[in-house]
């Protein structure tokens, strides 16, 4: 895991990113046990408040629950759920493509040429 000490975005939400994405993309198992909090802190160097905070940020999310004296684990997914958080970090980029286009002066038009474009280079 990667953390930029320098990014506008807070520590916490990058270790709960890093590992919503690894439970989404199905690296992280149902009932597998993230790493301890401590252990974790200790390996990037971090509080273990900070730690903390990004577990329970990922229980808010239903993605994790906490078991007493044993540390966090990985809930099942349902396929629904996954779809809409999938679709819902979409939404997220595609804001931030469109706050980008605007400021660059692309068109509606030009935008969904583009996207288009890259739907293509998928397949």
């Amino acid at each position: 895991m990667k953390i930029q000490q320098n990014s506008n975005i807070p520590i916490y939400q990058q270790i709960a990113t890093s590992f919503q994405e690894d439970i989404l993309s199905g690296k992280l198992k149902q009932g597998e046990f993230l790493p301890s909090i401590r252990g974790l802190a200790k390996d990037l160097r971090i509080s273990v408040i900070t730690t903390m905070k990004a577990y329970e940020e990922l229980e808010c999310q239903g993605l994790v629950t906490a078991m007493q004296g044993k540390g966090y684990y990985v809930n099942a997914q349902d396929s629904e759920m996954l779809r809409e958080q999938h679709l819902r970090k979409m939404e997220d980029h595609l804001q931030d493509a469109l706050v980008a286009a605007k400021i660059a002066g692309i068109t509606p038009d030009e935008f969904i040429e583009t996207v288009k474009l890259l739907i293509m280079d998928m397949k």
